[in-house]
Protein backbone atom coordinates (compact mmCIF):
# COMPACT_ATOMS: atom_id res chain seq x y z
CA UNK A 1 0.00 0.00 0.00
CA UNK A 2 3.28 2.50 0.65
CA UNK A 3 4.48 1.79 -2.79
CA UNK A 4 0.97 1.88 -4.21
CA UNK A 5 0.51 5.39 -2.16
CA UNK A 6 4.02 6.83 -3.34
CA UNK A 7 3.40 6.09 -6.78
CA UNK A 8 -0.21 7.74 -6.35
CA UNK A 9 1.83 10.65 -5.01
CA UNK A 10 4.44 11.00 -7.48
CA UNK A 11 1.65 11.04 -10.38
CA UNK A 12 -0.15 13.87 -8.78
CA UNK A 13 3.04 15.61 -7.79
CA UNK A 14 4.07 15.47 -12.09
CA UNK A 15 0.70 16.05 -13.47
CA UNK A 16 0.76 19.36 -11.15
CA UNK A 17 3.80 20.27 -12.26
CA UNK A 18 2.98 19.78 -15.78
CA UNK A 19 0.02 21.53 -15.75
CA UNK A 20 1.64 24.51 -13.75
CA UNK A 21 4.83 24.25 -16.56
CA UNK A 22 1.98 24.65 -18.92
CA UNK A 23 0.49 27.76 -18.07
CA UNK A 24 3.85 29.07 -17.36
CA UNK A 25 4.42 28.76 -21.19
CA UNK A 26 1.47 30.57 -22.09
CA UNK A 27 2.23 33.49 -19.75
CA UNK A 28 5.69 33.55 -21.16
CA UNK A 29 4.30 33.33 -24.88
CA UNK A 30 2.22 36.09 -24.17
CA UNK A 31 5.17 37.97 -22.67
CA UNK A 32 7.15 37.13 -25.72
CA UNK A 33 4.84 38.85 -27.76
CA UNK A 34 4.68 41.96 -26.01
CA UNK A 35 8.53 42.22 -25.45
CA UNK A 36 8.82 42.49 -29.64
CA UNK A 37 9.18 45.90 -29.53
CA UNK A 38 11.97 46.15 -26.67
CA UNK A 39 14.52 45.12 -29.49
CA UNK A 40 17.62 46.47 -27.00
CA UNK A 41 16.65 43.97 -24.32
CA UNK A 42 16.22 40.96 -26.92
CA UNK A 43 19.83 41.86 -28.30
CA UNK A 44 21.20 42.02 -24.72
CA UNK A 45 19.98 38.62 -24.38
CA UNK A 46 21.04 37.89 -28.13
CA UNK A 47 24.59 38.49 -26.29
CA UNK A 48 24.08 36.83 -23.61
CA UNK A 49 22.49 33.49 -24.66
CA UNK A 50 24.10 32.99 -28.19
CA UNK A 51 27.48 35.13 -28.47
CA UNK A 52 28.70 33.44 -25.50
CA UNK A 53 27.82 30.34 -26.47
CA UNK A 54 29.00 30.58 -30.15
CA UNK A 55 32.49 29.39 -28.93
CA UNK A 56 32.11 26.00 -27.01
CA UNK A 57 29.81 25.72 -30.25
CA UNK A 58 32.49 26.48 -32.53
CA UNK A 59 34.86 24.19 -30.79
CA UNK A 60 32.73 21.53 -30.48
CA UNK A 61 31.45 21.64 -34.55
CA UNK A 62 35.26 21.53 -35.13
CA UNK A 63 36.62 18.50 -33.83
CA UNK A 64 33.18 16.53 -34.18
CA UNK A 65 33.75 16.73 -38.02
CA UNK A 66 36.96 16.06 -37.58
CA UNK A 67 36.18 12.47 -35.93
CA UNK A 68 33.31 12.13 -38.67
CA UNK A 69 35.91 12.71 -41.09
CA UNK A 70 38.30 10.62 -39.47
CA UNK A 71 35.62 7.51 -38.98
CA UNK A 72 33.59 7.86 -42.33
CA UNK A 73 37.11 7.50 -44.10
CA UNK A 74 38.51 4.19 -42.63
CA UNK A 75 34.98 3.05 -43.23
CA UNK A 76 34.44 4.44 -46.69
CA UNK A 77 37.77 3.18 -47.83
CA UNK A 78 36.97 -0.25 -47.22
CA UNK A 79 33.85 -0.14 -49.94
CA UNK A 80 36.71 2.58 -52.39
CA UNK A 81 33.57 4.89 -51.53
CA UNK A 82 35.99 7.67 -49.94
CA UNK A 83 34.56 10.00 -52.45
CA UNK A 84 31.16 10.18 -50.74
CA UNK A 85 32.81 11.39 -47.80
CA UNK A 86 31.49 14.80 -47.77
CA UNK A 87 28.00 13.12 -48.04
CA UNK A 88 28.36 11.26 -44.94
CA UNK A 89 29.77 14.18 -42.82
CA UNK A 90 27.44 16.94 -44.32
CA UNK A 91 24.03 14.54 -43.58
CA UNK A 92 25.18 13.19 -40.23
CA UNK A 93 25.68 17.20 -39.13
CA UNK A 94 22.62 18.83 -40.38
CA UNK A 95 20.36 15.84 -39.81
CA UNK A 96 21.46 14.94 -36.07
CA UNK A 97 24.54 15.50 -34.87
CA UNK A 98 24.14 19.81 -36.07
CA UNK A 99 20.75 19.98 -34.09
CA UNK A 100 21.04 17.36 -31.38
CA UNK A 101 25.12 18.27 -29.87
CA UNK A 102 24.04 22.30 -30.34
CA UNK A 103 20.85 21.54 -28.19
CA UNK A 104 22.84 19.33 -25.34
CA UNK A 105 25.49 22.56 -25.46
CA UNK A 106 23.24 24.76 -25.36
CA UNK A 107 21.28 23.54 -22.41
CA UNK A 108 24.50 23.26 -20.19
CA UNK A 109 25.57 26.40 -21.29
CA UNK A 110 22.77 28.90 -22.17
CA UNK A 111 20.08 27.01 -19.82
CA UNK A 112 21.94 26.43 -17.06
CA UNK A 113 23.04 30.34 -16.49
CA UNK A 114 19.01 31.36 -17.88
CA UNK A 115 17.49 29.56 -14.52
CA UNK A 116 20.42 31.00 -12.49
CA UNK A 117 19.94 34.10 -13.48
CA UNK A 118 15.92 34.08 -13.11
CA UNK A 119 16.70 31.85 -9.82
CA UNK A 120 19.00 34.75 -8.49
CA UNK A 121 16.31 37.32 -9.27
CA UNK A 122 13.85 35.79 -7.11
CA UNK A 123 16.03 34.97 -4.27
CA UNK A 124 17.00 38.59 -4.26
CA UNK A 125 13.42 39.64 -4.99
CA UNK A 126 13.91 41.45 -8.23
CA UNK A 127 10.59 40.15 -9.56
CA UNK A 128 8.28 40.76 -6.50
CA UNK A 129 10.12 44.30 -6.93
CA UNK A 130 9.25 44.99 -10.43
CA UNK A 131 5.85 43.81 -10.14
CA UNK A 132 5.25 46.08 -6.90
CA UNK A 133 6.24 48.85 -9.74
CA UNK A 134 3.80 47.63 -11.85
CA UNK A 135 6.24 46.19 -14.20
CA UNK A 136 5.15 42.95 -15.55
CA UNK A 137 8.36 40.39 -14.86
CA UNK A 138 6.87 38.34 -18.03
CA UNK A 139 7.51 41.44 -20.39
CA UNK A 140 10.23 42.95 -19.41
CA UNK A 141 12.42 39.67 -17.80
CA UNK A 142 10.90 36.22 -19.49
CA UNK A 143 9.70 37.06 -22.83
CA UNK A 144 12.90 39.07 -24.16
CA UNK A 145 15.05 35.85 -23.23
CA UNK A 146 12.13 33.63 -24.43
CA UNK A 147 12.73 34.94 -28.06
CA UNK A 148 16.11 35.54 -27.44
CA UNK A 149 16.39 31.45 -26.98
CA UNK A 150 14.34 30.70 -30.17
CA UNK A 151 16.22 32.88 -32.26
CA UNK A 152 20.09 31.71 -30.96
CA UNK A 153 19.29 27.47 -31.36
CA UNK A 154 19.12 27.58 -34.72
CA UNK A 155 22.13 29.86 -35.57
CA UNK A 156 24.01 28.11 -33.26
CA UNK A 157 23.17 24.76 -34.86
CA UNK A 158 23.83 25.80 -38.14
CA UNK A 159 27.65 26.83 -37.36
CA UNK A 160 28.26 24.01 -35.71
CA UNK A 161 26.93 21.82 -38.92
CA UNK A 162 29.07 24.54 -40.75
CA UNK A 163 31.91 24.15 -38.63
CA UNK A 164 31.87 20.71 -38.89
CA UNK A 165 31.65 20.30 -42.81
CA UNK A 166 34.92 22.06 -42.62
CA UNK A 167 36.01 20.09 -40.19
CA UNK A 168 35.68 16.91 -42.14
CA UNK A 169 37.30 18.76 -44.87
CA UNK A 170 40.37 19.24 -43.13
CA UNK A 171 40.73 15.30 -42.49
CA UNK A 172 39.64 14.12 -45.99
CA UNK A 173 41.86 16.94 -47.91
CA UNK A 174 44.37 17.87 -45.67
CA UNK A 175 45.24 14.08 -43.87
CA UNK A 176 43.90 11.60 -46.70
CA UNK A 177 44.54 13.65 -49.42
CA UNK A 178 41.09 13.56 -50.98
CA UNK A 179 40.47 16.03 -53.69
CA UNK A 180 38.65 18.98 -52.79
CA UNK A 181 36.03 18.97 -55.53
CA UNK A 182 34.57 16.00 -54.91
CA UNK A 183 34.07 16.36 -51.30
CA UNK A 184 32.27 19.30 -52.06
CA UNK A 185 30.64 17.89 -54.84
CA UNK A 186 29.39 14.78 -53.03
CA UNK A 187 28.08 17.04 -50.84
CA UNK A 188 26.28 19.57 -52.90
CA UNK A 189 24.53 16.86 -55.06
CA UNK A 190 23.07 14.72 -51.85
CA UNK A 191 22.12 16.99 -49.90
CA UNK A 192 18.65 17.96 -49.94
CA UNK A 193 16.96 21.45 -49.03
CA UNK A 194 13.94 20.24 -47.61
CA UNK A 195 14.36 16.77 -46.39
CA UNK A 196 17.61 17.45 -45.08
CA UNK A 197 18.43 21.04 -44.25
CA UNK A 198 14.98 22.23 -43.76
CA UNK A 199 14.46 19.53 -41.15
CA UNK A 200 17.66 20.09 -39.15
CA UNK A 201 16.33 23.84 -38.77
CA UNK A 202 12.90 22.56 -37.43
CA UNK A 203 14.58 20.27 -35.09
CA UNK A 204 17.03 22.93 -33.64
CA UNK A 205 13.73 25.30 -33.13
CA UNK A 206 12.40 22.53 -31.61
CA UNK A 207 14.95 21.91 -29.44
CA UNK A 208 15.09 25.65 -28.75
CA UNK A 209 11.62 26.18 -27.73
CA UNK A 210 12.08 23.20 -24.88
CA UNK A 211 15.72 24.66 -23.37
CA UNK A 212 14.03 27.89 -23.12
CA UNK A 213 10.20 26.72 -21.72
CA UNK A 214 12.24 24.21 -19.32
CA UNK A 215 15.04 26.58 -18.55
CA UNK A 216 12.73 30.03 -17.77
CA UNK A 217 10.44 27.64 -15.79
CA UNK A 218 12.83 26.02 -13.38
CA UNK A 219 14.22 29.32 -12.51
CA UNK A 220 11.36 31.20 -12.39
CA UNK A 221 9.43 28.38 -9.79
CA UNK A 222 12.63 27.71 -8.21
CA UNK A 223 13.21 27.49 -4.50
CA UNK A 224 14.59 30.96 -3.45
CA UNK A 225 17.69 30.25 -2.11
CA UNK A 226 20.84 29.04 -2.51
CA UNK A 227 20.08 25.15 -2.92
CA UNK A 228 16.92 25.80 -4.90
CA UNK A 229 18.41 27.79 -7.67
CA UNK A 230 21.19 24.98 -7.27
CA UNK A 231 18.41 22.14 -7.64
CA UNK A 232 16.41 24.08 -10.33
CA UNK A 233 20.19 24.75 -12.58
CA UNK A 234 20.58 20.85 -12.35
CA UNK A 235 17.08 20.16 -13.22
CA UNK A 236 17.23 22.72 -15.84
CA UNK A 237 20.39 20.53 -17.90
CA UNK A 238 18.90 17.03 -16.70
CA UNK A 239 15.22 17.22 -17.79
CA UNK A 240 16.42 19.79 -20.80
CA UNK A 241 19.04 16.95 -22.46
CA UNK A 242 16.15 14.25 -22.02
CA UNK A 243 14.18 15.77 -23.45
CA UNK A 244 16.49 17.44 -26.51
CA UNK A 245 17.25 12.97 -26.98
CA UNK A 246 13.48 11.97 -27.22
CA UNK A 247 12.38 14.39 -29.04
CA UNK A 248 14.98 13.78 -31.19
CA UNK A 249 13.64 10.16 -31.98
CA UNK A 250 9.67 11.55 -32.54
CA UNK A 251 10.68 14.20 -34.60
CA UNK A 252 13.47 11.66 -36.64
CA UNK A 253 10.36 9.26 -36.79
CA UNK A 254 7.70 11.78 -38.08
CA UNK A 255 10.15 13.34 -41.07
CA UNK A 256 11.61 10.09 -41.88
CA UNK A 257 8.82 7.93 -42.31
CA UNK A 258 8.96 6.06 -39.43
CA UNK A 259 5.36 6.65 -37.89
Amino acid sequence: MNLIASLGQWGISFVSRLGAAVMFLLSAMRGALHSLPKGSLIIQQLYAIGVLTMLIILFSGLFVGMVLGLQGYYQLVAFSAESSLGLVVALFLVRELGPVLAALLFAGRAGSALTAEIGLMKATEQLAAMEMMAVDPMIRVIGPRFVAGLIAMPLLAAMLSAIGVVGGYLIGHGQFGLDAGVYWSSMQNGVDLIDDILNGIIKSLVFGFIVVWVALFEGYHAVPTAEGVSRATTRTVVTSSLAILGGDYVLTALMFGGF
